[in-house]
Formats: structure tokens, C-alpha cells, sequence
């Protein structure tokens, strides 16, 4: 099964950290990366641009309404993702526990809906 799991961080909190410790989180996201690369089970992933970047796009009674910035204003912000092929949850799971967000901000774990084609 496909998982999607959501990487929420605090964009104040990457951008005060120092060139070092910026590489130093960068190395442990890529050895996460290659070692799933690795045994097939990456199918996707990227890091976002900041959410100031974002549009918000929203239809309400035919009408469409643009705007610019993320859906809301939270503490922690979507800033990027892995796509997996697991086993299980628990698999999953464990792969989230590895992501260098997960130990100051959140990653949350979503089963992808997979629909027959029509």
C-alpha cells in the first residue's frame, strides 16, 4: 500500500539554523532517501518552498476566489513529503519516525485511496 506521509515543520525554526546544522539535517534526510531509493519503496517526495509561496485556490457558489498564502495560518507549516510503498502501517510508521521533522515538528501518515479505473 501507498502512504503519503506530510512533513510539518516550523519555517522560523529551519531558517534560524546555521549553514552547519542546515547540511548536517539535509545528510539525514538524504541517507532516509537512499536507503528507501534503495529497496524500492520511495515512489515520490519533494521539499516545498516556504508557505508565503503558496495560492490557496477555493470555488463557493460557482464563484472562484484566489488567494494568496496557505489555507491557514498555523505553527507548523506542510513543507514537504515522502511517497512510500509499505507493507503495512506499522512500516510506514517507522519510516516517519526517521524523518528529522518528526523530532520538532510533525509527520502525518495518510493511506493513499487507491480507485479502480473506470
Amino acid at each position: 500500500m501507498q502512504y503519503l506521509l506530510l512533513i510539518y515543520g516550523s519555517e522560523e525554526r529551519w531558517e534560524a539554523l546555521t549553514p552547519e546544522e542546515e547540511r548536517a539535517v539535509y545528510a539525514r534526510y538524504g541517507e532516509l532517501e537512499r536507503e528507501l531509493a534503495a529497496r524500492g519503496g520511495l515512489t515520490g517526495g519533494a521539499e516545498l518552498r516556504p508557505a508565503a509561496t503558496a495560492t490557496t485556490v477555493r470555488v463557493r457558489d460557482g464563484e472562484t476566489l484566489v488567494t494568496d498564502g496557505p489555507f491557514a495560518e498555523t505553527r507548523e507549516q506542510l513543507g514537504g513529503f515522502f511517497q512510500v510503498e509499505c507493507e503495512s502501517l506499522e512500516e510506514a510508521l517507522e519510516i516517519a519516525r526517521r524523518i528529522p521533522a518528526a523530532e520538532d515538528g510533525a509527520v502525518e501518515v495518510r493511506p493513499q485511496h487507491v480507485r479502480a479505473a473506470p
